[in-house]
């Protein structure tokens, strides 16, 4: 029987994605968890799987269309299986009927408009997202400068342009940028935001407005966990050693245990208060911020914590986050630590509860028992929805989490 596979949804804000390109064409055989199709949201390019095996039947939406969550966008069935979509009531629908016994020739599937990857220009090579908003937004193709394979133009690169004001030639001849020399202008720039950045700005606006934050600060003694971080790195090889975020997290995480009101979110006149524990990591990206999660935070250790925020960062820089890496998160962190931050403050990212804005761990002068030495701190701020808790719980929370951060062996056992 003919699989049907859906547009996800990626966000409870998400309405549309733009499909980018095809992976898997009509007639090649697919698996389940092989990815189909790259899509764009406003977070990200991500990557779809399909949820069935067998042979990609139908492509029922062409590359470079806008098409609206869950709606079907391609078939999965046997080799042989005739699919046919008919529009009823208004939705699409598949109908199939039983191939034909031991079939001699190919099976006869719908044809569907394709569009190959790269497209090409003359000399310039470039995703079709890429010529999208290069077209969108007035940009001559021929002054980027291509990251992708081969020199090839990407999405990425057409913000960067857009975003830094300047556009880097290349050389028609070669994909290796040309020597630049950059002039100092008087002149006011107007500078078309990115798809990401509307969006931020839209979830922010809505958070700020129409959420009563309250903030609560607190400063943490990391003297035993920067001194047990070199200890275990010690052991590890390079591309596995522990951050001070990845102990933050399970801290994090446990703390939540103890506050379920704060591992929540609100929804009309209640509040809901999550079984799982999943902490959302903000990411820096290419124009803008995203967050990924690590589900369970609370049940894994370091080790798995610190590979699967290394992995999906990587993906979301990359521009290829998987659905998984984005969705689900029950409470949120925003780490500003490696650009030395003193302190600051984070908006909530809705519908969660609370979200925790960490600065850096620095050394600075501190007194104990009348002396002043040496010693290791860090300021962290916890953002609360004042519909869902109190400054009195916030604050309880905060110092339940110093006694995971100031004594960091209890998140080992």
């Amino acid at each position: 029987m003919a699989e049907t596979i859906s547009m996800p949804k990626l966000g409870f804000d998400m309405a549309e994605g733009l499909l980018v390109r095809w992976v898997k064409q009509v007639g090649e055989n697919i698996n389940k968890g092989d990815v189909l199709a790259e899509i764009e949201t406003d977070k990200a390019t991500v990557e779809v799987e399909s949820s069935a095996s067998g042979v990609v039947l139908q492509l029922i939406v062409d590359q470079g269309t806008m098409v609206p969550v869950n709606a079907p966008i391609a078939i999965v069935g046997a080799a042989g299986e005739k699919v046919e979509m008919k529009t009823v009531d208004g939705g699409p629908k598949t109908e199939t009927k039983a191939a034909a016994p031991a079939p001699q020739t190919p099976p006869t599937v719908a044809p569907v408009t394709q569009t190959s990857v790269p497209l090409e220009t003359g000399s310039v090579k470039a995703s079709p997202l890429a010529k999208k908003i290069a077209r969108d937004q007035k940009v001559d193709l021929s002054k980027v400068r291509g990251t992708g394979p081969g020199g090839r133009i990407v999405r990425k690169d057409i913000e960067a342009a857009l975003s830094g004001g300047q556009l880097a030639v290349v050389s028609s001849q070669s994909s290796k940028p040309s020597t630049v020399n950059y002039q100092l202008s008087t002149e006011d720039q107007v500078i078309q935001t990115s798809k990401l950045r509307q969006a931020i700005g839209r979830r922010l606006v809505e958070s700020k407005t129409t959420i009563p934050h309250f903030y609560v600060t607190h400063e943490f003694k990391m003297d035993a966990l920067m001194d047990m971080r070199k200890q275990v790195n010690a052991y590890l090889p390079d591309n596995e050693k522990i951050s001070v975020n990845d102990f933050i997290l399970k801290g994090v995480a446990l703390s939540l245990r103890q506050f379920p009101n704060l591992n929540a979110a609100i929804n009309g006149n209640q509040v809901i208060q999550f079984g799982h524990v999943n902490v959302g990591v903000a990411v820096t990206v290419p124009g803008g911020l995203m967050t990924v999660v690590v589900k369970d935070t609370d049940q894994k250790t370091l080790r798995q914590i610190s590979g699967e925020v290394k992995v999906m960062a990587v993906r979301a820089r990359d521009g290829k986050v998987k659905p998984e890496d984005v969705d689900g998160s029950t409470f949120s962190t925003s780490n500003l630590g490696m650009y030395d931050v003193e302190d600051f403050i984070a908006i909530i990212n809705p519908p969660e509860a609370a979200i925790l804005a960490i600065s850096s761990a620095r050394e600075v002068p501190v007194v104990e028992d009348g002396q002043v030495k040496p010693g290791w701190r860090m300021k962290a701020t916890i953002s609360v929805d004042h519909r869902v808790s109190d400054g009195a719980e916030a604050a309880q929370f905060m110092q339940a989490l110093a006694g995971f951060l100031e004594n960091p062996v209890r998140m080992l056992v």
